[in-house]
Protein backbone atom coordinates (compact mmCIF):
# COMPACT_ATOMS: atom_id res chain seq x y z
CA UNK A 1 0.00 0.00 0.00
CA UNK A 2 0.95 3.40 -1.01
CA UNK A 3 1.55 5.50 2.13
CA UNK A 4 3.38 8.46 0.80
CA UNK A 5 1.78 11.69 2.63
CA UNK A 6 1.70 13.48 -0.66
CA UNK A 7 -0.48 11.30 -2.23
CA UNK A 8 -2.82 11.42 0.86
CA UNK A 9 -2.71 15.86 1.27
CA UNK A 10 -5.85 17.23 0.39
CA UNK A 11 -6.34 21.12 -0.45
CA UNK A 12 -7.86 24.02 -1.88
CA UNK A 13 -6.98 26.58 -4.25
CA UNK A 14 -8.59 30.11 -3.68
CA UNK A 15 -7.80 32.60 -6.15
CA UNK A 16 -8.91 36.21 -4.86
CA UNK A 17 -9.82 38.89 -8.07
CA UNK A 18 -10.79 42.35 -7.86
CA UNK A 19 -11.11 44.26 -10.97
CA UNK A 20 -10.25 48.02 -9.01
CA UNK A 21 -6.66 48.61 -9.18
CA UNK A 22 -4.64 52.41 -8.77
CA UNK A 23 -2.02 51.52 -11.26
CA UNK A 24 -3.59 48.73 -13.55
CA UNK A 25 -7.59 49.04 -13.47
CA UNK A 26 -9.32 45.56 -14.62
CA UNK A 27 -5.87 43.81 -14.34
CA UNK A 28 -7.49 40.11 -13.93
CA UNK A 29 -9.06 40.36 -17.33
CA UNK A 30 -6.29 42.13 -18.98
CA UNK A 31 -5.33 39.28 -22.00
CA UNK A 32 -2.41 37.33 -22.19
CA UNK A 33 -1.60 35.81 -25.70
CA UNK A 34 -5.55 35.83 -25.97
CA UNK A 35 -6.34 34.42 -22.49
CA UNK A 36 -7.50 36.31 -19.76
CA UNK A 37 -4.96 36.22 -16.85
CA UNK A 38 -7.67 35.16 -14.15
CA UNK A 39 -8.11 32.47 -16.28
CA UNK A 40 -4.78 31.48 -17.03
CA UNK A 41 -4.01 31.26 -13.28
CA UNK A 42 -7.20 28.88 -12.51
CA UNK A 43 -6.29 26.88 -15.52
CA UNK A 44 -2.57 26.45 -13.92
CA UNK A 45 -4.13 25.74 -10.65
CA UNK A 46 -6.17 23.15 -12.20
CA UNK A 47 -2.78 21.45 -12.50
CA UNK A 48 -1.67 21.25 -8.68
CA UNK A 49 -3.72 18.36 -7.65
CA UNK A 50 -6.22 20.75 -5.66
CA UNK A 51 -9.92 18.84 -4.31
CA UNK A 52 -11.32 22.50 -5.80
CA UNK A 53 -9.90 25.73 -7.65
CA UNK A 54 -12.22 28.82 -7.02
CA UNK A 55 -11.83 32.43 -8.12
CA UNK A 56 -13.24 34.59 -5.25
CA UNK A 57 -14.67 38.09 -7.07
CA UNK A 58 -17.08 40.89 -5.80
CA UNK A 59 -17.19 41.56 -9.67
CA UNK A 60 -19.77 40.41 -12.05
CA UNK A 61 -17.49 40.66 -15.27
CA UNK A 62 -14.61 39.09 -13.45
CA UNK A 63 -17.14 36.39 -12.66
CA UNK A 64 -19.00 36.09 -15.91
CA UNK A 65 -15.63 36.05 -18.10
CA UNK A 66 -14.55 33.04 -15.42
CA UNK A 67 -17.78 31.10 -15.30
CA UNK A 68 -17.21 31.52 -19.65
CA UNK A 69 -13.78 29.87 -19.55
CA UNK A 70 -15.65 26.45 -16.75
CA UNK A 71 -13.54 28.10 -13.69
CA UNK A 72 -15.87 27.60 -10.51
CA UNK A 73 -16.36 31.65 -9.16
CA UNK A 74 -17.61 32.52 -5.24
CA UNK A 75 -18.98 35.84 -5.18
CA UNK A 76 -17.68 38.20 -2.02
CA UNK A 77 -18.37 41.10 -0.86
CA UNK A 78 -16.58 44.44 -2.07
CA UNK A 79 -15.40 45.81 1.35
CA UNK A 80 -12.87 43.72 2.14
CA UNK A 81 -9.90 45.10 2.79
CA UNK A 82 -7.39 42.60 1.92
CA UNK A 83 -7.00 39.02 0.14
CA UNK A 84 -6.85 37.08 3.91
CA UNK A 85 -10.64 38.31 4.61
CA UNK A 86 -11.88 37.50 1.34
CA UNK A 87 -10.75 33.95 2.00
CA UNK A 88 -12.21 33.90 5.24
CA UNK A 89 -15.51 35.02 3.48
CA UNK A 90 -15.23 32.00 0.93
CA UNK A 91 -13.90 29.64 3.58
CA UNK A 92 -17.61 30.19 5.42
CA UNK A 93 -19.19 30.07 2.45
CA UNK A 94 -17.97 26.60 1.49
CA UNK A 95 -18.52 25.06 5.10
CA UNK A 96 -15.48 23.99 5.37
CA UNK A 97 -13.99 21.90 8.39
CA UNK A 98 -11.42 23.68 10.81
CA UNK A 99 -8.71 21.55 9.39
CA UNK A 100 -9.55 22.09 5.52
CA UNK A 101 -6.12 23.45 3.95
CA UNK A 102 -7.05 26.31 1.40
CA UNK A 103 -3.87 28.18 -0.73
CA UNK A 104 -4.03 31.45 -1.55
CA UNK A 105 -2.94 31.79 -5.09
CA UNK A 106 -3.11 35.59 -6.58
CA UNK A 107 -4.89 36.42 -9.57
CA UNK A 108 -1.77 37.95 -10.60
CA UNK A 109 0.76 35.69 -10.72
CA UNK A 110 0.21 33.35 -14.14
CA UNK A 111 3.67 32.39 -13.98
CA UNK A 112 3.44 30.46 -10.24
CA UNK A 113 5.13 27.29 -10.63
CA UNK A 114 3.10 24.31 -9.67
CA UNK A 115 5.51 22.91 -7.44
CA UNK A 116 5.69 25.71 -5.04
CA UNK A 117 1.71 25.66 -4.91
CA UNK A 118 1.73 22.02 -3.77
CA UNK A 119 5.03 22.63 -1.25
CA UNK A 120 3.26 25.12 0.84
CA UNK A 121 0.14 23.04 1.11
CA UNK A 122 2.18 19.65 2.16
CA UNK A 123 3.98 21.96 4.60
CA UNK A 124 1.09 22.85 6.45
CA UNK A 125 -0.60 19.76 6.75
CA UNK A 126 2.91 18.16 8.08
CA UNK A 127 3.00 21.25 10.84
CA UNK A 128 -0.12 20.93 13.24
CA UNK A 129 0.66 23.90 15.05
CA UNK A 130 0.88 26.13 12.32
CA UNK A 131 -2.12 27.72 10.97
CA UNK A 132 -0.50 29.52 8.16
CA UNK A 133 2.35 28.36 6.06
CA UNK A 134 4.47 30.06 3.62
CA UNK A 135 7.72 30.22 1.41
CA UNK A 136 10.80 32.37 1.16
CA UNK A 137 14.32 32.45 -0.92
CA UNK A 138 17.47 33.21 -0.03
CA UNK A 139 18.96 36.62 -0.39
CA UNK A 140 22.26 37.20 -1.79
CA UNK A 141 22.38 41.08 -2.53
CA UNK A 142 23.18 43.85 0.13
CA UNK A 143 20.58 46.27 -2.39
CA UNK A 144 18.10 43.81 -2.20
CA UNK A 145 18.32 43.06 1.75
CA UNK A 146 18.37 46.76 2.51
CA UNK A 147 15.20 47.23 0.16
CA UNK A 148 11.99 47.99 1.70
CA UNK A 149 9.90 46.52 -1.05
CA UNK A 150 11.46 43.30 0.15
CA UNK A 151 9.71 41.65 2.85
CA UNK A 152 12.40 39.87 5.13
CA UNK A 153 11.59 36.94 7.52
CA UNK A 154 13.48 34.98 9.98
CA UNK A 155 12.40 31.68 11.66
CA UNK A 156 13.19 29.54 14.48
CA UNK A 157 15.04 25.93 13.76
CA UNK A 158 12.02 24.38 13.24
CA UNK A 159 10.92 26.87 10.07
CA UNK A 160 8.35 28.76 12.60
CA UNK A 161 8.32 32.24 11.80
CA UNK A 162 9.85 35.10 14.49
CA UNK A 163 9.15 38.36 12.22
CA UNK A 164 8.78 39.68 9.20
CA UNK A 165 10.21 43.10 7.97
CA UNK A 166 10.50 45.53 5.49
CA UNK A 167 13.74 46.53 7.53
CA UNK A 168 17.00 44.15 6.96
CA UNK A 169 16.55 41.33 9.60
CA UNK A 170 18.43 40.06 11.46
CA UNK A 171 20.59 43.32 11.44
CA UNK A 172 24.79 42.62 10.60
CA UNK A 173 25.86 44.82 13.53
CA UNK A 174 29.31 43.73 13.11
CA UNK A 175 29.10 43.34 9.52
CA UNK A 176 31.65 40.00 9.52
CA UNK A 177 28.70 37.84 8.65
CA UNK A 178 29.77 36.14 5.38
CA UNK A 179 27.07 34.24 4.03
CA UNK A 180 23.37 34.33 3.09
CA UNK A 181 22.23 37.92 4.02
CA UNK A 182 18.47 36.75 5.06
CA UNK A 183 15.39 35.25 3.58
CA UNK A 184 12.81 37.22 1.30
CA UNK A 185 9.23 36.43 2.05
CA UNK A 186 7.20 34.94 -0.86
CA UNK A 187 3.50 36.55 -0.67
CA UNK A 188 2.21 32.81 -1.40
CA UNK A 189 0.27 31.22 1.77
CA UNK A 190 -1.42 28.12 2.75
CA UNK A 191 -4.36 28.23 5.52
CA UNK A 192 -6.13 26.19 7.90
CA UNK A 193 -9.87 27.24 7.36
CA UNK A 194 -10.01 27.34 11.23
CA UNK A 195 -7.91 30.46 11.18
CA UNK A 196 -9.54 32.15 8.28
CA UNK A 197 -12.59 32.03 10.90
CA UNK A 198 -10.47 33.36 13.51
CA UNK A 199 -8.33 35.94 11.38
CA UNK A 200 -12.07 37.65 10.75
CA UNK A 201 -12.71 38.71 14.22
CA UNK A 202 -8.71 39.57 14.69
CA UNK A 203 -8.27 43.84 14.93
CA UNK A 204 -5.47 45.23 13.39
CA UNK A 205 -2.46 45.37 15.22
CA UNK A 206 0.38 48.51 16.01
CA UNK A 207 3.71 46.79 14.15
CA UNK A 208 0.88 45.20 11.42
CA UNK A 209 0.01 48.94 10.63
CA UNK A 210 3.47 50.23 10.66
CA UNK A 211 4.92 47.77 8.79
CA UNK A 212 2.13 47.29 6.15
CA UNK A 213 2.22 43.59 6.51
CA UNK A 214 -0.89 41.93 6.98
CA UNK A 215 0.41 38.33 8.14
CA UNK A 216 2.16 40.48 11.50
CA UNK A 217 -1.90 39.93 12.77
CA UNK A 218 -1.46 36.71 13.22
CA UNK A 219 1.93 36.37 15.14
CA UNK A 220 0.23 39.14 17.36
CA UNK A 221 -2.16 36.97 18.11
CA UNK A 222 -0.53 33.51 18.73
CA UNK A 223 -0.69 32.06 15.53
CA UNK A 224 2.27 30.20 14.33
CA UNK A 225 3.52 30.75 10.28
CA UNK A 226 5.44 27.67 9.26
CA UNK A 227 8.12 29.16 6.82
CA UNK A 228 9.83 27.06 4.17
CA UNK A 229 13.14 27.69 1.37
CA UNK A 230 10.41 27.64 -1.98
CA UNK A 231 11.34 24.57 -4.06
CA UNK A 232 11.69 26.57 -7.07
CA UNK A 233 11.97 30.29 -7.63
CA UNK A 234 8.74 32.44 -8.46
CA UNK A 235 7.17 33.63 -11.88
CA UNK A 236 6.75 37.03 -12.86
CA UNK A 237 4.01 38.95 -10.87
CA UNK A 238 2.11 41.48 -13.34
CA UNK A 239 1.36 44.90 -11.32
CA UNK A 240 1.63 46.31 -14.46
CA UNK A 241 0.77 46.80 -17.77
CA UNK A 242 4.55 46.60 -18.67
CA UNK A 243 5.08 43.52 -17.04
CA UNK A 244 2.12 42.10 -18.81
CA UNK A 245 4.03 42.47 -21.86
CA UNK A 246 6.98 41.32 -21.03
CA UNK A 247 4.69 37.76 -19.13
CA UNK A 248 2.97 37.68 -22.79
CA UNK A 249 6.35 37.75 -24.60
CA UNK A 250 8.20 35.15 -22.38
CA UNK A 251 4.75 32.87 -23.08
CA UNK A 252 4.58 33.27 -26.73
CA UNK A 253 8.22 32.09 -27.30
CA UNK A 254 8.03 29.58 -24.76
CA UNK A 255 10.64 30.75 -22.30
CA UNK A 256 7.31 30.47 -19.96
CA UNK A 257 4.52 28.20 -19.77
Amino acid sequence: MNTDRSDQFKFSIVIPARYASSRFPGKPLALIDGVPMVVRVQQRCLTCGAQSVIVATDDERIRDVCLQHGATVVMTRSDHINGTDRLAEVAVNMQWDDSEIVVNVQGDEPLIPVAIVRQVGENLSAIPEASIATLATPIDSAQEFSDPTAVKVVFDHRGLALYFSRSPIPFDRDGSANQTLGYRHIGLYAYRAGFLRRYSDMQPCTIESVEMLEQLRALYNGERIHVAVAKETPGMGVDTPEQLALVERLIQSGEAS
